[in-house]
Order: C-alpha cells, then structure tokens, then sequence
C-alpha cells in the first residue's frame, strides 16, 4: 500500500490515527514542520494542497526561499572497493558513474 502525496513536487508520507479516527500527513524532505490532517482522503487530499499552498505563499509574503525537497546534488562516502566495483559496473554498462549510480538509486527508490 502506497502511503505518500506528491503535490507541486513536495511528497508527504500519511499514516492513520487510530485513535483519533483521521488521516495524518507530513511533507517530508525539508527541514520546515508541515503536517495536515483530514477525516477522509479526500479531505486528507485537499488539505495537503493547502498547507503547500499556504508554505509557498508565506515564503513569498516573508520574502523567503521555500525548502526544497532536494537540490538533485548528492555527495557519498564509500569504501574504496565498492567506489571501484561501481566505476567499473558503469563502465561496463556504457555509462558514467553518475548516470549508473541514478539509475540504481532509482531502482531502489521505488520498492
């Protein structure tokens, strides 16, 4: 079962409150706290649009950059035997190391 919103490329991961009977939400990847709520999923739904709509509108009135959920740049750290073993499965495979090592980032993003 998928448990994330994608909206104005910010996702949210939502859970289910038992005990309080609503759906909860919380945008994930920024360092801001925004969260939401709703009874139904369609409730859920239209909130989350809000509370988006409603960060990127007072970062504009308060004349601040909104977070970003990621700037496409990522910087690892590995041992030198794994950094060698994937230069040389990119090459290998036809590709530089940056498009080989997206590419298994994404395969392993989506499971």
């Amino acid at each position: 079962m998928n448990n994330t919103l994608t909206y104005k490329g910010y996702s949210a991961r939502v859970e289910f409150d038992p005990r309080d009977q609503i759906f909860v939400g919380r945008i994930l990847g920024i360092v801001d706290s925004i969260s939401f709520h709703g009874e139904t999923v369609t409730q859920l739904i239209k909130d989350f649009h809000h509370a988006v709509d409603h960060y990127l509108a007072d970062c504009k009135a308060t004349n601040r950059l909104p977070n970003k959920p990621a700037s496409g740049k990522i910087m690892l750290r590995m041992p030198p035997e794994i950094h060698a073993a994937a230069a040389l499965a990119a090459d290998a495979a036809g590709m530089s190391l940056n498009q080989w090592a997206t590419e298994a980032l994404a395969q392993a993003s989506q499971s």
